[in-house]
Order: C-alpha cells, then structure tokens, then sequence
C-alpha cells in the first residue's frame, strides 16, 4: 500500500489544475494573474485579482484563483515541485519536516469558501453555468493537493480528488471543448494505469480505464489548448516523461517554459539536472 500511496502523493498535484473556459477568447485580469503565478510573482497575481474583483466581486473564479496563488506560493516556499520530488520517493519523509504557515492556510481556505457560495449561488441560477462549475472542480483540486502535500492527509486528498474528477467530467458533459477540464481526467488515466492491477481495485475514478496513452493525450491537449493552465500541463507531461526515464523529452519541455517564463527560478534550475541525466543516458 505504500507505493499506492507514493504514487497518489506525487501524482495529486494534478487536481490542483483545470484550466479556464473555451468559451471566451477575451483576455482578463485573470489570464495575467495567473502568467505571474508561473514567473512566481505572487504578489503580483493577488493585486491583478484584487483589481478583478473591483469590477467583477461575484465571480467565483476569481477567489478560486486567490486560492491558487496561497497555494502555489507555499509550495514554492516548501519547495514541493521540485522535480526530485516527483521522482524520488525518498524526498517524501524529507517534505513531511516541513509545516505549513498557519496564515497562509486560513487565508487559502477562506478564499475557497468565498468561491464555493458564489459558484454555488450561479449554479442555482444556471445549472450550466460553466465558470461555476469549473471554479467548483478546481477548488475541490485544491483542496486535494493541500491535504495531499501539506496535511500529509493520503486518504481525504484522494476522497476530494474523486470529487473534483467527477466535476470535471459534468464540466466536459457541457462543454466538451473545455479543454483544460481534460486535466483532471487525464492525469487520473495515467495515475490509474501507473499503478499495480490488483490496487486499482481500491483506486477508482468514475469513467477512467487506467490508460497511460489516453492519460498522456488529453495532457497534451490541455497543454495546446489551455487557456490559463495549459503550461503546467506541459509541467505536469515533463514530470511524466522525466518518471519513465524519457529524459531528453523531458528537458526539451521545460526549455520551453523556462525560455517562456524567465522569472521561475525552478524550471531554469531543473534544466542542468535534466540535461546531466540525458548525458548520463
């Protein structure tokens, strides 16, 4: 059981990203919000969701991408994506020493509160309503990845995965081009078929085969077709590739998002390691 757990550990990071509707090609505050997440300007993304709200105070997505920013910005300050992390189970009983801000926390779940009654309060107006639904899918992602990484809570990260999957697939259900709803599907297909036969008995994910291939192409469309999250879907295929030992593919991905956001000091520092072990190949 432990390797199931090692594996839902290092794999529910997923859940924390579903991206934005395809409906809507106009850029907002939100799409800067969430560039600065990636070049690690936190701060930054607060004060552009901050201006967001001015205009725009019922938007649920908005206090989903508030959550975001808390959380990335944790997992930045305990260094949580580093690509050893991924790859080397050992770094979980080092990631355990670390603890969480208790101010940050109750700022993170305070934000998904504010989310989740005004996505709830749309949906009682429109049971399709799209940006609701994808504001209830990514908080229950994130909620997820925090038990996951920083609660060190296996079996409560796993019970709201399985909520945020099955949001994702009704979000699908309404808008089959929303692609980065594709995120959370996909990577429970490749989770799923990562893991021995006899544990998926205990791992299900409704409308999922266990199907490593599928799980890497909806990754991929995701990743072409995002619209504020399609890059950490290439994150998220680079950590794949790098795990299966496909070293040049995965540092031929994060070149390209280094190359694309200058300012994150990981992806620049995992292309070195990346490129020794390609040479050790």
């Amino acid at each position: 059981m432990r390797k199931f757990n090692t594996a839902l550990v290092n794999f529910s990071i997923v859940f924390f990203l579903v991206s934005a509707p395809a409906f809507s090609a106009e850029k907002t505050l939100l799409d800067d919000a969430i560039r600065l997440m990636y070049n690690n300007d936190f701060s930054g993304s607060h004060r552009l969701i901050d201006r967001h709200l001015e205009a725009n105070a019922q938007d649920p997505l908005a206090y989903t991408f508030r959550s975001t920013a808390y959380l990335f910005a944790e997992f930045d300050r305990l260094g949580i994506l580093e690509s050893e992390f991924f790859s080397d189970d050992s770094k979980l009983v080092e990631k355990k020493k670390l603890k969480a801000d208790p101010v940050i926390r109750l700022a993170f779940f305070t934000a998904i509160e504010q989310s989740v009654r005004l996505a709830n309060r749309a949906l009682q107006r429109n049971p399709k309503d799209t940006n609701a639904l994808f504001a209830i899918s990514t908080n229950h992602g994130l909620i997820s990845d925090y038990m996951a990484f920083i609660d060190k809570k296996q079996w409560r990260s796993y019970q709201t995965a399985k909520q945020a999957h099955s949001s994702a697939l009704r979000l699908l259900e309404t808008d089959p081009q929303f692609y980065d709803a594709m995120l959370s599907t996909g990577m429970n297909e490749y989770l799923v078929g990562s893991i021995p036969l006899f544990l998926r008995w205990f791992v299900r994910f409704e409308q999922t085969k266990g199907s490593k291939d599928l799980g890497r192409e909806q990754l991929w469309k995701v990743a072409r077709n995002g619209r504020y999250f399609g890059p950490f879907a290439r994150i998220l295929l680079a950590v794949i590739y790098l795990r299966e030992k496909d070293y040049s593919r995965s540092e031929e991905i994060v070149l390209q998002l280094s190359k694309e956001f200058p300012s994150n000091k990981l992806l620049s520092a995992e292309i070195s390691k990346l490129r020794e072990k390609t040479r050790k190949q």
